[in-house]
C-alpha cells in the first residue's frame, strides 16, 4: 500500500526527513529512483532536456557501477544525484549494520549528501545513524509510475493533482516504470513549463 500525497500530518512525526523544499516560488523538484537503467534513464534526459528542467537522480549503486556512463551523463546534464542504497533493501526487514554498510558502499560511487531509503521504509535508528552523513530526501508526491494496475493517464493526475510550490515529485527510471514514467513525465513537464514552474534539482547540503 502508498499513499500519493504524503499526509501534512505526517511530516511533523518525521523531521529528520525533507519532504518538500521551503519556497514561494513555482518552483517543483522532480526525482527519480532506481537507475540509471539503459532505455530508461537516457530517454528520461531526453525530455528533460527538451523541457530544459533539472532533477534529481537517486541512484542505486550497483546499477552505477553497471552503467557509469548513463551516470555520467546526469551530471554532465546539470542535474544532481542521491544515494538510494546498493541494491535497494528494504530498511524495515533489515538489521541497521546491513542497511547502514549497504548505504556507504553505494556512497562509495555516488558522491552526495543526499540519501533516499528504498521504498521510503527506514527505522529511526538507521535515519539517525545517516543523518550524520546525509539530508534523507523523501517526497510531497508519488506517482505511482511502478504500479502495473495504474494507467499513464492515472499517474500524470497523481502528479498534477497534488503539486505545490516546492514539491518533490518521485518518478522512477526503471523498466517496471518505464512506460509509464515516460508518459506522465513528458506531459507533466509539458504542463509545468505552460503554467511558468521552474523545474530545479535538489542540491546537497
Amino acid at each position: 500500500m502508498y499513499l500519493v500525497r504524503t499526509p501534512s500530518l505526517v511530516k511533523p512525526l518525521a523531521r529528520d526527513f525533507v519532504w518538500s523544499i521551503p519556497t514561494s516560488e513555482q518552483e517543483l523538484y522532480i526525482t527519480f529512483d532506481d537507475g540509471p537503467t539503459p532505455g530508461v534513464t537516457d530517454t528520461a534526459l531526453d525530455i528533460l532536456k527538451k523541457y530544459e528542467a533539472k532533477a534529481t537522480f537517486f541512484c542505486l549503486g550497483k546499477n552505477v557501477v553497471e552503467h557509469p556512463a548513463l551516470y555520467q551523463r546526469i551530471l554532465n546534464e546539470g542535474h544532481s544525484i542521491g544515494n538510494h542504497s546498493w541494491d535497494h533493501p528494504d530498511g524495515w526487514k533489515t538489521s541497521d549494520i546491513s542497511y547502514l554498510k549497504n548505504a556507504l558502499r553505494a556512497g562509495q560511487h555516488i558522491q552526495s549528501g543526499l540519501f533516499r531509503p528504498p521504498y521510503g521504509r527506514i527505522t529511526l535508528s538507521q535515519a539517525k545513524a545517516l543523518r550524520k552523513k546525509y539530508q534523507l530526501i523523501m517526497w510531497t508526491v508519488l506517482s505511482a509510475d511502478f504500479d502495473p494496475a495504474v494507467s499513464p493517464e492515472k499517474c500524470l493526475t497523481n502528479v498534477l493533482s497534488n503539486i505545490d510550490n516546492g514539491s518533490i515529485i518521485v518518478f522512477h527510471d526503471s523498466l517496471k516504470a518505464k512506460k509509464n514514467m515516460l508518459y506522465a513525465l513528458e506531459e507533466s513537464l509539458k504542463f509545468f513549463c505552460e503554467e511558468g514552474y521552474t523545474l530545479r534539482p535538489i542540491t546537497s547540503p
